[in-house]
C-alpha cells in the first residue's frame, strides 16, 4: 500500500513566525492546547480559533432537549455548534449554515472528529437570510444567531478584517462573490461615503475621512490595503491634540471597516430578512436566541421582537438585553460589545 510521504512543517526565518501563513499553531490551534490554556489566561483570544460567547447564557434560554431539532445560523469555528449538539446527546438534529466557505470547511472536518457526523449534523453553506430553505417543511425548538465576525476572519491579514497588519482591503464574509471594499471605495461619492460612515457606524469623524479617501483618489491614490485606509483615517484625524490622536484613529478604524463590511455584505438586509422568516421556521414554543455586537444590529433585532409580541407572533420576548459577566470579558475581550436578545414563538 502507498504510504504519503511525510510532510515538513515550513521553516521561518528568526526564533518566531512573522507572517499569518507561517504561524502553524494558529493554523491548527487545537494541536497546541497548553498554548491555548495560557493565551486565554491571560485575557487574550488565541489566533486562528474563535472562543463562543455567552455560552451558558444561551443554553439557558434555549432549553435544548434531546430529540429536538434545532439550527444554528452562523456555524464560524462551531463552538456553539459543539455545545448544542452536547446537549442533544446524540438524540435529535442541528442545522447549521455559513457562508465563509474557508472556515467552514474546517468547522465540519473538526465536529466530525469530535463525533458530529451527518447524522446529527447538517452544514449548508448558504446566507441565514435563506433560512426558511435550509430544511423546507421542519420547524425548528431552537434557532442561534451569533451576528459577529469571527476571530479567524479577523486573524487572517489576507481577509482584510483587520488593520493591526497588512493585507488586501476585502471584508467580504464570502471570498468567492461581489466586491471587494477597496472596490467600493472607488464606487461611493462624499456623500454616499459620509452616509455609510454614519448609518453603519455613527463615525463622529466621517466627513473629514471621507473628504481624506475622496482627495485621495482625485489624485489616483486609490487605497487598496487596510494599512492605507488607516493611514487615511490618520491623515483625517490628524487636527486632533496629539495626545487624544491615537485612540481616537484605532476607535475610528475600527468603526470604518465595521461600516465598509455591513455595507459589502448587505448585512442590515441579510438581518431584516431574517428576522422577518424567523417565526415561519420556529415551532409553536420554539425558542430564538440572537448576539448583536453594535447599536444598529441590536435595533433591528429589538424592534422585530417587539413587533412580533404585540401581533401575537412571540408569547415572550427578552425585556431587557443580557450581557456577558466580567470575567467573560477578561477571558474573551472580544466579547465587550456583546447582547443578547431572545423570544418564543406563539
Amino acid at each position: 500500500m502507498d504510504q504519503q510521504p511525510h510532510k515538513r512543517r515550513v521553516r521561518y526565518k528568526g526564533t518566531h513566525p512573522r507572517k499569518f501563513s507561517e504561524k502553524y499553531k494558529e493554523h491548527q490551534p487545537e494541536k497546541y492546547q497548553e498554548d491555548v490554556a495560557k493565551i486565554i489566561q491571560s485575557g487574550k483570544t488565541p489566533a486562528g480559533m474563535h472562543l463562543p460567547i455567552m455560552v451558558s447564557e444561551i443554553l439557558e434560554v434555549l432549553d435544548i432537549q434531546p430529540g429536538q431539532v434545532g439550527y444554528d445560523a452562523t456555524l464560524g469555528y462551531g463552538g456553539h455548534s459543539q455545545k448544542m449538539l452536547e446537549q442533544l446527546n446524540g438524540q435529535g438534529h442541528l442545522y447549521a449554515t455559513d457562508v465563509d466557505p474557508i472556515e467552514s470547511e474546517k468547522t465540519i472536518r473538526r465536529l466530525a472528529g469530535l463525533g458530529y457526523g451527518p447524522e446529527l449534523l447538517t452544514v449548508r453553506r448558504m446566507n441565514f437570510a435563506q433560512l426558511d430553505q435550509v430544511a423546507p417543511g421542519v420547524l425548528f425548538d431552537f434557532v442561534l444567531a451569533d451576528l459577529g465576525v469571527s476571530s479567524m476572519q479577523i486573524d487572517n491579514p489576507d481577509r482584510g478584517f483587520t488593520f493591526k497588519q497588512d493585507g488586501p482591503l476585502d471584508l467580504r464574509l464570502d471570498p468567492s462573490t461581489g466586491i471587494t471594499a477597496a472596490q467600493r471605495l472607488r464606487e461611493l461619492d462624499l456623500e454616499e461615503l459620509i452616509g455609510m460612515l454614519v448609518e453603519n457606524a455613527d463615525e463622529p469623524y466621517a466627513q473629514q475621512i471621507a473628504q481624506v479617501i475622496l482627495r485621495g483618489r482625485k489624485k489616483g491614490r486609490h487605497i487598496q490595503t487596510t494599512r492605507q485606509l488607516y493611514a487615511a483615517v490618520e491623515e483625517a484625524l490628524s487636527f486632533l491634540p496629539q495626545k487624544e490622536r491615537k485612540e481616537a484613529v484605532k476607535k475610528s478604524c475600527q468603526r470604518c471597516f465595521q461600516a465598509l463590511r455591513i455595507d459589502i455584505n448587505s448585512e442590515y438586509e441579510v438581518l431584516y430578512a431574517f428576522l422577518s422568516k424567523l417565526p415561519l421556521v420556529l415551532k409553536p414554543g420554539g425558542r430564538a436566541a440572537i448576539l448583536t455586537f453594535h447599536s444598529g444590529e441590536d435595533r433591528l433585532v429589538k424592534q422585530a421582537f417587539k413587533e412580533g409580541l404585540r401581533e401575537g407572533i412571540y408569547s415572550q420576548i427578552s425585556r431587557d438585553v443580557t450581557r456577558p459577566s466580567q470575567e467573560e470579558c477578561f477571558r474573551n475581550p472580544r466579547a465587550r460589545s456583546t447582547k443578547l436578545r431572545w423570544a418564543i414563538r406563539a
